[in-house]
């Protein structure tokens, strides 16, 4: 420590030293003075800043002012540690700008409902009888469903569906989602439902959104995914005036994030390229209150992208261009 002109003065007691004394022993006894005052004067000048000025604005903490040097800042590792509850020493308290967002903003889509309406049933095979019973969509009628597609090697359509859909669920509950599944196969029901019963569950449902799980079963070489949005169309039970435009907003954003996601392309036989395909005979839409689309992720009677349809972590990364789109959607 140096003593010079800028210094403040020292007290009485402190200059008050026999000149018949070494200049050394002069200097020491400064030196110790000096030491001794110098806590009590920071202690002071720091409990003046808590105390005053910015203890009154709700918009930021007090402001505490610490000394330049750094040994007289850094904290002890003896330190009690923070109770229960308080932020950990040097975060940001909440509320302040910049600072980690406090839990319950880590799901903005909690309270929101999602429909996932996974396609055909397996044992649909089995109850051809049930499921060729006409049911009204509104602008006609139509069998209540059908069995869907399989794979060459006999992978079915409702296989991939179910597998999917139930991925698909895991990752929206993990968004804070609630999300309802039409149906399990194997549970509650040996077959269908019927494509009235499927809309009539996101209607009930009050669904932010709904989607349909397939996949296409056309011939070898065309290949691609695509999103079937609903039609304008206005009969019996059918009025999709209110859904037309959600429905597509809903469609692009899984378009889009399923391409990203998956590396699939859009359907190459379908759509112009652009995974959208507009539908008027899909009971499941027609009748449907709710935004509402179908996907069609694949084509399970081309051998590559049958490839894609059976393993496990294509449907994952399926399950998570869904998820992605909807939560999109929704606004998260």
């Amino acid at each position: 420590m140096r003593y010079d002109e800028s210094s403040p003065p020292l007290p009485e007691s402190a200059t008050s030293i026999s000149p018949d004394r070494p200049w050394y022993a002069r200097r020491s006894t400064l030196v110790v003075a000096a030491a001794a005052i110098a806590p009590a004067a920071l202690a002071g000048w720091v409990l003046t800043e808590v105390l005053s000025g910015s203890a009154t604005d709700d918009s930021r903490p007090p402001r505490i002012v610490m000394p330049l040097s750094a040994s007289a800042s850094a904290p002890s590792t003896s330190a009690a540690p923070a109770a229960a509850g308080s932020p950990a020493p040097g975060a940001a308290p909440a509320g302040t700008p910049g600072a980690a967002p406090v839990t319950s903003a880590a799901k903005p889509l909690a309270g929101r409902t999602v429909v996932i309406d996974p396609g055909h049933n397996t044992g649909n095979f089995k109850h051809t009888t049930e499921i060729n019973r006409q049911v009204d969509i509104g602008t006609n009628r139509k069998e209540c469903d059908t069995t869907g597609t399989t794979t060459n090697a006999g992978y079915m359509e409702a296989e991939f569906s179910m597998d999917v859909s139930r991925r698909l669920r895991s990752v929206l509950e993990a968004q804070g989602l609630k999300v309802v599944l039409s149906h399990e196969a194997g549970k509650e029901r040996p077959f269908g439902p019927c494509i009235d019963e499927r809309a009539r569950i996101g209607n009930e449902a009050a669904a932010d959104a709904v989607v349909s799980v397939h996949a296409d079963g056309v011939s070898a070489g065309n290949r691609g995914f695509h999103v079937i949005l609903p039609a304008k169309v206005k009969g019996g039970g059918a009025d999709t005036a209110k859904i037309v435009g959600p429905s597509r907003q809903l469609g692009e954003r899984i378009a889009g994030n399923f391409a990203r996601t998956t590396g699939s392309a859009p359907a190459n036989y379908l759509g112009s390229g652009t995974g959208l395909v507009v539908r008027d005979d899909l009971g499941g839409l027609n009748l449907s209150t709710r935004p509402k689309v179908f996907i069609e992720c694949g084509n399970m009677r081309d051998a590559k992208d049958a490839a894609q349809l059976t393993s496990p972590e294509w449907r994952q990364k399926a399950a998570q261009g869904i998820a992605d789109g909807i939560v999109g959607f929704l606004g998260g």
